[in-house]
């Protein structure tokens, strides 16, 4: 963890943020964006040590019968999953 002054070899090594696609394995956040994406990179960064994946994906709600635009965080460790549910609403704030 970054935080914690520990070098991560996912990091050095420019493995740790999957661009292209979410592998089938990975556990899936979804939540409305409410800050920069660079906020939510930075906490997984900062605080998380597993692999990840971020992105926006269409989402079909079934309540009100819609497509909506949601972001989803995906992670390699169902517990860094966890973490960042968990954790969320403290950093994903409107900021003025």
């Amino acid at each position: 963890m970054l935080r914690d002054g520990q070098i991560n070899p996912l990091n050095v090594h420019g493995l740790r943020e999957l661009e292209n696609k979410c592998p089938p394995h990975f556990v899936q956040v979804l939540f409305d964006l409410a800050t920069s994406k660079k906020n939510i990179t930075d906490w997984i960064y900062e605080n998380l040590e597993g692999r990840f994946w971020y992105n926006e994906v269409y989402y079909h709600n079934a309540e009100t019968n819609s497509i909506e635009l949601k972001n989803v965080a995906a992670f390699e460790i169902a517990g860094e999953a966890s973490m960042f549910a968990l954790c969320l609403s403290q950093f994903n704030t409107y900021q003025n």
